[in-house]
């Protein structure tokens, strides 16, 4: 009985700290979408919002990981449980980082739509690599959340159009700057923003490879997409 005990305790820890890791994905989509508003929107009180709320993003993570480091501590978690606390504080770095990239697109709003500055339209297609990072991050929390091998697949293949975007607004930001240059401190700091959805994706790429190390056991780091797949279905 005291092992059962002990067992349905530690199964209680181990769905709260899950828990806590989905809370701060949802977070930090919210601020990815706040962010790209702002940019788009010029609004800068919506920015300096993004930018006030990171500390729950930094805090959320600090909180996770002594919860991680405590469970070790006193449980000493072997085999899926080990590799389930291992993808978590892997998890939370990333999602961290998600949340300063979203911080960084709030900066490049308030710096773009600044007084005294030539604007720049910004490009349609940075909405949409925004939206499609978004749902990076949220596909891939929900692989989290139900250990599921092959959502976490398609994050992987979605990262593709994600880079494919981002090429795109780095293209139509050339043209821009070519036919007319004098905005051009406002072309750079657009083009910073989508390289920060580009680093979101990524990121989230990188989530979705924990899930796959945590259902598979296998690191699929630094190998293409199709030997992933191999690796998956095997």
């Amino acid at each position: 009985m005291a092992t059962e005990h002990i067992t349905k305790q530690f199964d209680i820890e181990l769905e709260t700290v899950r828990a806590k890791v989905l809370k701060m994905g949802g977070l930090v989509e919210e601020q990815i979408e706040r962010a790209v508003e702002s940019l788009h929107a010029g609004d800068l009180e919506l920015a300096d919002e993004v930018i006030a709320h990171d500390h729950r993003v930094n805090g959320l993570e600090v909180s996770i990981d002594e919860d991680c480091n405590h469970i070790i501590a006193r449980r000493q978690p072997a085999a899926s449980d080990l590799r389930l606390i291992l993808a978590i504080i892997k998890t939370i770095t990333d999602l961290e980082r998600i949340g300063d990239e979203a911080e960084k697109i709030a900066r490049m709003a308030k710096l773009a739509h600044g007084a005294d500055r030539l604007h720049v339209p910004v490009p349609i297609d940075l909405r949409h690599a925004a939206k499609l990072a978004v749902q990076m991050v949220g596909l891939a929390l929900d692989s989290f959340a139900r250990l599921d091998a092959n959502s976490a697949m398609q994050v992987l293949r979605d990262d593709r159009d994600v880079d494919e975007s981002f090429h795109g607004i780095l293209r139509q930001l050339i043209t821009f700057m070519m036919e007319d240059p004098r905005p051009l401190s406002n072309s750079i700091e657009i083009l910073f923003a989508a390289k920060a959805i580009e680093r979101i994706g990524d990121h989230a790429k990188n989530i979705a490879e924990y899930v796959i190390f945590l259902v598979k056991g296998k690191d699929v780091r630094h190998i293409s997409v199709e030997e992933i797949e191999r690796a998956v279905t095997a």
